[in-house]
């Protein structure tokens, strides 16, 4: 769909999990979308944030504590916290 400028815009673009990639549907109300706020190296948010969004599915089976970590170690807010061996 095209603007009044001839930009091409979206009416709707769906969230989608940062876990497992699954769109997160309208009827969805067990999804949440936390922000974390980004710091300098004096611990000052700096005005920007990193959006994670998790469905309900991953909050239903218990492992959103455990998607969160590993997300946010993947993005260099956390060291050493997950590992896929388990261990």
């Amino acid at each position: 769909m095209e603007n009044e400028r001839g930009e091409l815009v979206d009416l709707y673009v769906p969230r989608k999990c940062s876990a497992t990639n699954r769109i997160i549907k309208a009827k969805d109300h067990g999804s949440v979308q936390i922000s974390i706020a980004k710091v300098d190296e004096n611990g000052r948010y700096t005005g920007e944030n990193q959006v994670y969004a998790l469905c309900g599915f991953v909050r239903a089976m218990g492992e959103s504590d455990d998607c969160m970590n590993r997300l946010t170690q993947r993005d260099g807010y956390l060291k050493n916290v997950w590992n896929a061996s388990g261990n």
